[in-house]
């Protein structure tokens, strides 16, 4: 029995999320169906991050275990075959036994994209949010600087949400702008849910002027969901990758 790691990228558009839900297509679901195809045994995936409906990653992280004797490297050539074309497997090696993607300590990095100018570009539907009204990237990078260290972020998780802890730390948090394009990308040792994206819809009012930056400080205080602004959609979210602390 071999333990083997993938590192998967997808374009979350017609998927509800990575997790299984029944009656719904998930990235998951298609990971095991292929394999199981491929391997002619009964795979199921371990994935290192749930990501939500419609969102996007370039180096989300899973394993599982077979009996194959397929070389793991030669794992993710063979699989590509049998998914389809928005999911796409990156690299695929053996791991130790024991390795646990959710079990370590680790850095994810995540990027949230948005277009900002007068007219929509169907280029970017699908992994940008388009803001009309237009943004003052340098003010939503000063609130973001506010975001880095160690803090409880209860007022930027979903209500509801089923943690022991919402203290986490956001090792950078930082804002772009290219031309049309402004990105906002934070690195953590973990992400509550929705939390990137409560973030976003806090920075974006931020930008256009009707927030102050140092606003920032009182919602972290405030510990309440209700302090925060919007949940930005989800489609212009990508988790970029998860570096292993050895």
């Amino acid at each position: 029995m071999a333990r083997i790691k993938l590192v998967v990228a997808y374009d979350g558009t017609n998927y509800h999320g990575w997790q299984i839900q029944p009656g719904k297509v998930t990235i998951e679901e298609k990971l095991n169906a292929a394999l199981t195809d491929l391997l002619g045994e009964k795979i199921r995936v371990i994935g290192a991050s749930r990501t939500d409906s419609g969102v996007h990653s370039l180096g989300n992280v899973a394993v599982f275990d077979t009996d194959t004797r397929i070389p793991a490297e030669k794992i993710s050539f063979a699989l590509n075959q049998r998914l389809p074309e928005d999911i796409v497997v990156q690299g695929s090696c053996e791991v130790a036994p024991d390795w646990h993607p959710r079990h370590c300590d680790s850095v994810k990095t995540y990027e949230y994209r948005i277009l900002n100018r007068a007219f929509p570009m169907p280029t970017r539907r699908l992994d940008t949010y388009f803001y009309y009204y237009p943004l003052d990237a340098e003010r939503m990078g000063e609130a973001a600087k506010r975001l880095e260290g160690t803090h409880d972020f209860k007022s930027f998780c979903s209500t509801n949400t089923a943690v022991k802890s919402t203290v986490r730390t956001l090792y950078s948090c930082e804002v772009a702008r290219a031309e049309d394009i402004i990105t906002i990308r934070l690195s953590g040792n973990g992400f509550l849910y929705n939390m990137v994206r409560i973030i976003a819809g806090t920075l974006i009012p931020i930008g256009a002027g009707q927030m102050e930056p140092e606003e920032i400080t009182r919602i972290l205080e405030a510990g309440d969901r209700a302090a925060a602004g919007p949940t930005a959609p989800a489609h212009g979210l990508t988790m970029m990758g998860i570096h292993f602390i050895e």
